[in-house]
């Protein structure tokens, strides 16, 4: 309060200070880069001339340090910033980088990553039950006057390997998943991609399907619009299905608790939804919405049931199907891949991102440590990527 303000009108006495009010607000401070200089002083005697060494960097004679690095992947994979708006952010603190420089960043930070991407892997592909899916995205390709289409496919651990790791593939063929999936023996839990069915038909394969009834009910729904009283009886059954689910975790059961909820609540209603379809089968046309989504139910009803008799298991795939919004998001703003080594380091960099997220754990604090000590555990010799 200015002085002049401390002086009352009315009686004219100096007015006195007996306490106070308190407010906050927030302003914002930009970001700024800052040049950090390493000074090796050199030493020498009659014989010999020796030069002290310099902390170790993430990427040898590179002039990025760890928290740049975290910067830009983050930037990238967590908030979807393409590089050339990056760059543009960077040219207003004064700074010029490349879209090409930092492309490289952050295909030799994959690189630098790569063995604990495995180890992640691992990790994931130790779980009881793994989900997966995969979702389109394009890629350069300079034997084509256009983008062609690659896939990544997410694999996400269960509750007690709380992780997804990426996989990125140039085509949706089998040999995508049967590669990454190999050493799993397990549930998985996924869509009814017709790719699926011959790792469940080997016994010796080990793995067991879970099907997903969100995808099942997604069916329902597209023939809702033609077909309301038998498509809507069926997606009410449907909906009491995830009503006992709704409970069961307002309840946090869990386990066998859970197996014996499914088996009083759910089971009587899978039965009931089963006969159901059985008998309006033959009322509709095998190749309209209402058919198909009869067929699909049906044909995978034991996958669709599996969930019933597991507490382990989980009613559908959504948690995988989270996990790729953020490259459904981001490819509306990168737009694509500009190679195959592209669309491999984003997996790779966005399968960490996406695991910092989903424990809680800021993934730029996590690139910062890890980037910052890794480089001492290579001796500075930068390990090459896989391109298998």
């Amino acid at each position: 309060m200015a002085e002049a303000e401390k002086h009352c009108a009315a009686c004219e006495q100096d007015l006195r200070e007996f306490g106070e009010e308190t407010s906050e607000r927030y302003e914002y401070i930009p970001a700024q880069l800052i040049v950090i200089e390493d000074v090796c002083k050199k030493y020498a005697c009659e014989c010999t001339v020796k030069t002290a060494g310099k902390p170790s960097q993430p990427i040898e004679k590179s002039t990025a340090g760890a928290s740049l690095l975290s910067q830009v992947i983050v930037a990238k994979h967590a908030d979807h910033l393409p590089l050339h708006r990056q760059a543009k952010i960077f040219r207003r603190s004064g700074v010029e980088l490349s879209v090409q420089t930092m492309c490289g960043w952050m295909g030799q930070c994959a690189g630098l990553l790569d063995p604990l991407y495995l180890c992640l892997k691992d990790f994931v592909l130790s779980s009881k039950v793994v989900g997966t899916d995969d979702t389109p995205v394009k890629v350069l390709d300079r034997n084509l006057p256009h983008t062609r289409k690659g896939r990544i496919w997410p694999y996400v651990g269960d509750w007690d390997h709380p992780a997804v790791i990426y996989d990125y593939t140039p085509t949706r063929e089998r040999a995508g998943p049967e590669k990454f999936l190999k050493d799993f023996k397990g549930h998985l839990q996924a869509d009814a991609y017709v790719v699926y069915d011959s790792f469940f038909s080997d016994p010796e394969r080990g793995l067991v399907e879970v099907g997903c009834w969100a995808h099942a009910r997604r069916h329902f729904h597209n023939a809702l619009e033609n077909d309301q009283a038998r498509m809507g009886g069926v997606l009410a059954m449907i909906a009491y299905l995830y009503g006992v689910e709704k409970v069961a975790r307002q309840k946090g059961l869990r386990g066998e608790e859970l197996r014996l909820a499914r088996e009083q609540d759910a089971r009587p209603m899978l039965i009931q939804i089963h006969e159901y379809l059985l008998a309006i089968r033959e009322q509709v046309l095998p190749k309209s919405e209402s058919g198909q989504a009869i067929a699909y139910a049906l044909k995978n009803w034991t996958a669709l049931t599996r969930y019933c008799g597991d507490g382990d298991l989980s009613i559908d795939n959504n948690g995988t199907e989270r996990s790729l919004r953020g490259f459904a998001i981001g490819r509306n703003n990168w737009t694509f891949f500009g190679s195959d080594n592209g669309g491999r380091t984003a997996a790779v960099l966005r399968s960490f991102v996406a695991s910092c997220e989903l424990v809680k754990v800021d993934p730029f604090a996590w690139f910062c440590d890890v980037l910052g000590r890794i480089a001492d555990l290579y001796g500075q010799s930068l390990p090459v990527m896989r391109r298998d």
